[in-house]
């Protein structure tokens, strides 16, 4: 998640008093507004709780009114220091932390703690309204929803909740996967906009676990109908004969049946994201990208009107990176900036193994960067999970939990995935290439690399390169 202060506030105290509020966005939208004083404290409670040199620098107290120029140093330093909180992965996962945003996020949207209902939409367009608290964190709503569907406790974790958009043409835009550290309630009900929902779906990548999945009725039922929800909306491809078999599962009921053939499809399991932009193989291309099976897939149209696919996998990814700035809106005037209101700009950028020798920076300019890069992460987890032969079950279930975080997110701050850092050492290069073949992926064929890009490893190299 990206944390950011980009603004401060000017409000009025209940004993008429003034004073400096601090607003924390979320990717870029208001999650909470927050007073020096209520930062201060959490600083504190943190300090007790795991020691002073485990904090980072809190900007100090002023004992005479700010002036606008420190009231802005302020600023940088509270945005420096909540990012640095999140990036921690002990302070970042704390409940300290997370109930602290929670309490903010409620307080900013004035939302009493009471009992109401909210819409849970499965991906065939069903919802299920489960009674719940304005106080419920995200767990707690997927616990809900899990019970109200009869979903087994062991189960949870292969699931969770997304906040999308809907678009008049029915199209599904994600926004993200909801997070601890937010009440879900609050977070629809400030969207103030018939167009989000909350969707719960598969929160897995690998397709072996579908198996788990399916020994339980309600799991195999969520499984099959995002199944056919990915098929109808394009987001898997279906030829003439293979859509025939699958209405013909369809009809006589054969759910398994259904999803068995599902796993054979291409892009089986892939979230799709909207059209956005990215620097390769030229800058300024149009790309879909979508992620899935360990890797981020590309449609690019090239500036000669050509389309090509490729993709970039996982394990060849030495770092990746979000980063955000400012873009003034255009006003329809010679001078864009003089309206004064600008936009956020957010850019994943990752270091790719291109060649055996030759690591390559690829940037996806997207508002859906943070949710590509937290598709990065569970890709990983998964991976680090299966190569180490532990639980995919707990590792689900410690997630659910919120055990589980990493630093994916904040500004320019590289994440860990399976890569070493490789220096121009050609046997630093091989080690690297020894690290890759220990992970058991698809491998290339001749005739994907057929359809690639010409000059460009877009597939990366090939297991038999290794």
């Amino acid at each position: 998640m990206h944390f950011s202060i980009p603004d401060t506030e000017v409000r009025s105290g209940e004993n008429g008093s003034t004073y400096v509020a601090y607003n924390i966005h979320v990717n870029g939208v208001l999650h909470c507004r927050v007073r020096y004083s209520q930062l201060l404290g959490l600083h504190e409670q943190i300090k007790k709780e795991y020691g002073s040199n485990v904090v980072p620098a809190f900007p100090p107290k002023k004992i005479f009114t700010l002036t606008p120029a420190e009231v802005e140093q302020r600023r940088e330093q509270l945005e420096k220091y909540m990012q640095a909180i999140r990036q921690d992965p002990l302070l970042g996962a704390s409940e300290l932390f997370n109930s602290f945003l929670r309490k903010a996020q409620q307080e900013t949207q004035q939302i009493p703690t009471e009992e109401v209902a909210i819409d849970i939409c499965l991906c065939n367009g069903q919802k299920v309204t489960v009674n719940i608290f304005t106080s419920y964190k995200t767990e707690d709503v997927l616990d809900a929803v899990a019970t109200k569907l009869d979903l087994p406790d062991d189960l949870v974790g292969y699931f969770s909740l997304f906040l999308v958009r809907e678009g008049v043409d029915g199209s599904l835009s994600f926004v993200r996967k909801l997070q601890e550290f937010e009440l879900p309630y609050v977070s629809i009900t400030s969207s103030r906009s018939s167009e989000f929902h909350i969707v719960l779906r598969k929160s897995y990548w690998d397709m072996a676990y579908d198996s788990d999945v399916m020994e339980n009725r309600v799991g195999l039922n969520l499984l099959y109908a995002q199944t056919v929800s990915d098929i109808e909306r394009g987001w898997i491809l279906v030829n003439k004969d293979q859509h025939r078999q699958l209405k013909s599962l369809q009809e006589k009921g054969s759910k398994k049946e259904f999803i068995h053939l599902g796993q054979t499809l291409k892009y089986y399991g892939y979230i799709k994201f909207d059209p956005c932009v990215t620097d390769f193989p030229e800058k300024g291309c149009q790309v879909i990208v979508s992620a899935g099976n360990n890797e981020l897939n590309f449609h690019v149209k090239l500036p000669n009107e050509q389309m090509k696919e490729g993709s970039f996998k996982v394990t060849r990814m030495r770092c990746w990176r979000i980063t955000s700035s400012q873009v003034p809106i255009a006003n329809g005037t010679t001078n864009p900036c003089s309206s004064g209101q600008f936009e956020i700009k957010l850019e994943l950028s990752f270091e790719y193994l291109m060649s055996k020798d030759r690591l390559q920076w690829v940037t996806i300019t997207s508002d859906q960067a943070i949710m590509m890069s937290i598709c990065l992460q569970s890709m990983v987890d998964e991976l680090m999970v299966k190569k180490s032969g532990g639980s995919i079950k707990k590792m689900l279930r410690k997630r659910h939990n919120g055990s589980i975080h990493r630093s994916d997110s904040q500004q320019a701050v590289k994440s860990s995935p399976l890569l070493d850092s490789p220096d121009s050492n050609r046997e630093q290069i091989v080690k690297l290439s020894t690290k890759l073949t220990s992970v058991s992926l698809r491998g290339v064929s001749a005739s994907n690399l057929a359809n690639n890009i010409s000059n460009y490893a877009f597939e990366g190299i090939g297991d038999d390169d290794l």
